[in-house]
């Protein structure tokens, strides 16, 4: 069944965009992460301008983001200040991630950008966390221990002044480094259309060492308020979130992230993160595949708008 898209200006089949919103919001309950780094690319792919992409998924972010937050709350697995710090810093970078947005549409770079920077932060993210993960499994399976990790424990981070108690997350750390992490979010957030959890959960296991058990609930609810945020500001400033395109969105968002939520609750830390670093590298090769290889068509005519 086709439906309109009025600011999209196309015509999609409303199924297929309600499965890709069940799919993206099963894998933001299943690992921690708005989903926007999968959901913006499958929509481009599908014909969807890229700025009305990045500006409509964060519409989407944010719903499956709270239904799936909903249930980590309800089991306590949410640090509440942790969150709260990073999301009042998300803001702060959503502001300038807006705007240099708006630089890049008017200087025509926006599309390039966007392809070069998913292709860069997916690839590297995606192979530092399989590169772990596969070695944490190696481990497991020969019965050697894994490393003792300290909470709060790393050597620059802890000699860096401003220092906050998370008593959730057992740490006392410098709020320099969480608050720096919140505003780089929130900036890829606003610039690129995702909700960053696939950098946030990484960043707070590895950087900042908070307990894998938190993790999940804590980025999820710090990627509601950023991402509601950036919808507002693109809605209000680039006028590029399409209503109906979000909506159907959302809609299958909100169902598939209770049942993500729950089967995220059987596999260990380990096994969520391998996965969720193939399914990174997988998009990462697709957006790579696009950017270098020729197209069919070098050329292509179009209107340019006159009357």
């Amino acid at each position: 069944m086709l439906i309109y898209l009025p600011i999209a200006e196309l015509s999609v089949n409303m199924f297929i965009i309600f499965g890709m919103g069940a799919a993206v919001g099963f894998l933001s309950g299943l690992f921690g992460v708005g989903g926007g780094f999968l959901l913006t690319p499958l929509l481009i792919f599908s014909g969807v301008p890229p700025v009305v992409s990045v500006a409509t998924v964060a519409s989407q972010i944010v719903a499956s983001s709270a239904s799936a937050a909903l249930s980590y709350w309800r089991r306590k697995m949410i640090d509440m200040r942790l969150a709260t710090v990073l999301s009042l810093a998300g803001i702060v970078g959503t502001l300038i991630g807006v705007f240099v947005f708006n630089l890049l549409h008017d200087l025509g770079q926006l599309d390039l950008i966007v392809a070069i920077s998913y292709v860069t932060f997916l690839g590297t993210v995606g192979g530092l966390m399989l590169t772990e993960s596969v070695r944490a499994i190696i481990n497991a399976r020969a019965g050697r221990p894994a490393p003792i990790r300290r909470p709060g424990h790393h050597i620059w981070i802890h000699r860096l002044p401003l220092k906050m108690r998370f008593k959730r997350s057992r740490l006392y750390v410098s709020a320099i480094p969480v608050v720096g992490l919140g505003v780089g979010i929130g900036f890829l957030g606003a610039l690129l259309g995702i909700g960053g959890g696939f950098i946030m959960v990484p960043a707070l296991i590895y950087l900042l060492k908070v307990p894998t058990n938190v993790v999940i609930g804590t980025s999820l609810f710090q990627i509601i308020f950023t991402s509601a945020y950036t919808t507002l500001v693109h809605a209000t400033t680039n006028h590029t979130v399409d209503v109906v395109l979000a909506f159907l969105l959302m809609a299958g968002g909100v169902a598939g992230a209770q049942y993500g939520a729950k089967a995220g609750q059987r596999l260990r830390g380990e096994q969520l993160r391998a996965l969720l670093a193939l399914l990174v590298l997988a998009v990462a090769i697709r957006l790579a595949i696009d950017l270098f290889v020729t197209p069919p068509n070098l050329y292509s005519l179009s209107s340019a708008g006159l009357n």
